[in-house]
């Protein structure tokens, strides 16, 4: 089937769009800040739900409770990516929201493994799926409509989501610093961990209603729609969607390595964990500031000229920045090394691809299309990152093995990022 040639004629209002981008943002705002405390709460969580005589057992069982969300984004990414298509943006954002508040509801008020037993771990997985499911068809929803805004300012607006997250995560970071900070130990692990889950629960019914006001973008109003986006995907963008995957990849596991690094500065380098969340927050703040430059960039001179280039910089350079962690293991150089991390892979690069990925998909089949292609790279390097790299760090006792395995996904990127131009992305 072919591809309508589509002609955008009419100017939205500025009022309008800035209504879109808080819409779909805020929703980036909540997924981020939930799926960024678990991360941040993984060691916590384990001894709340996970018990164990061994301390980095119940950290595993944690950090593989959160990597199993990534197990139903597909399907999330399949179902909700397919609705959106077919029905609207607006309808797909709207029930990722309620989804996602849910979730983190059910996390906020879950009893521990000391008062319910084995349903406490059971529930928490249930509601990690629950997360997993909303965020599987949120990004391709919300990349769709920020980048049919304007497809001369495609990168611009796809990246708000980015620097959405980049707040996300410094919001999550503030509350679990000022959590550790002001209550004791035995405080945070019977009540304190849940105050800030509490908090998440305030934006979520903001979000709902503010995307159920929300106004369908013109490129999608006047394309040419389908009633099978997905066996559309399947039978024409198999190989757009196993590129864009791959584009994705480094991305992904540089901003939840990112996420992990105050486990790992607690548990492998003994640093204090409210001392450790001091990088995070510094990372939050460069990712909150400036995935916006660079999207704008990226429309200026194209995304795959501003990826490739952050790339590079971020292959060169990470193996040897934990290199000098593990000789030098200090909150300065924590703190130094996750805003490079965050400055190079998340902003130089990641930033730049939701627009990239719009780029792969026509309009009819966009989300479910980019849904599917971020949603797999998450499973396989996102979610998980923190798990793998957990493991290889307790197989090997080699604490620069994350820049080893950063290095080696970056390659793979920058390799589709190649395969990519020639499909034509800008």
């Amino acid at each position: 089937m072919g591809t309508p040639v589509i002609v955008v004629t009419a100017t939205r209002p500025k009022a309008s769009r800035l209504h879109t981008a808080i819409a779909a943002n805020i929703g980036a705002v909540l997924e981020w800040y939930d799926l960024v405390l678990y991360a941040l709460f993984a060691v916590v969580l384990g001894r709340q739900f996970f018990p164990s005589n061994d301390p980095s057992v119940s950290t595993l069982l944690s950090l593989g409770t959160f990597a199993i969300a990534w197990l139903v984004r597909p399907l999330g990414a399949v179902l909700i990516g397919a609705y959106s298509d077919r029905v609207g943006r607006k309808p797909g954002l709207t029930l990722s929201a309620a989804l996602m508040t849910f979730a983190t509801l059910l996390i906020a008020i879950l009893p521990p493994y000391a008062v319910i037993g084995v349903a406490a771990p059971v529930l928490l997985i249930v509601a990690r799926m629950i997360q997993g499911f909303s965020a599987g068809g949120e990004f391709g929803s919300a990349t769709a409509l920020l980048a049919e805004q304007d497809p001369n300012r495609r990168g611009f607006y796809a990246s708000l989501q980015w620097a959405a997250s980049g707040l996300a995560v410094l919001l999550a970071s503030v509350f679990a610093y000022a959590v550790n900070a002001v209550l004791t130990a035995d405080q945070v692990a019977s009540w304190g961990w849940r105050v800030p889950f509490v908090f998440g629960l305030l934006i979520g019914p903001a979000a709902f209603y503010i995307r159920t006001r929300l106004d369908e973008p013109d490129e999608f109003l006047q394309a040419e729609h389908t009633d099978t986006p997905l066996q559309e995907a399947a039978a024409y963008d198999k190989a757009r969607i196993l590129v864009g995957a791959g584009i994705v990849a480094a991305g992904a596991c540089g901003s939840y390595l990112n996420t992990y690094m105050p486990t790992f500065a607690f548990t492998r380098l003994g640093l204090p964990a409210s001392s450790a969340l001091l990088g995070t927050i510094a990372a939050g703040l460069v990712n909150t500031v400036l995935p916006p430059a660079f999207g704008h960039l990226s429309d200026r001179v194209g995304r795959t000229k501003v990826m490739a280039i952050a790339g590079v910089i971020g292959l060169v350079m990470i193996y040897p920045l934990f290199r000098w962690l593990a000789a030098a293991p200090s909150i300065t150089t924590l703190v130094t090394i996750q805003m490079l991390i965050a400055l190079v892979f998340y902003c130089g690069y990641y930033a730049t691809v939701p627009a990239a990925l719009a780029d792969l998909f026509p309009t009819r089949r966009r989300t479910t299309g980019v849904s599917i292609s971020y949603v797999l790279a998450q499973t396989l390097f996102g979610g998980v990152t923190p798990l793998v790299v957990a493991w290889i760090v307790a197989t090997t006792g080699d604490p620069t093995s994350p820049g080893m395995y950063l290095t080696a996904v970056m390659v793979l990127s920058l390799v589709c990022l190649v395969l990519g131009r020639r499909l034509g992305v800008p």
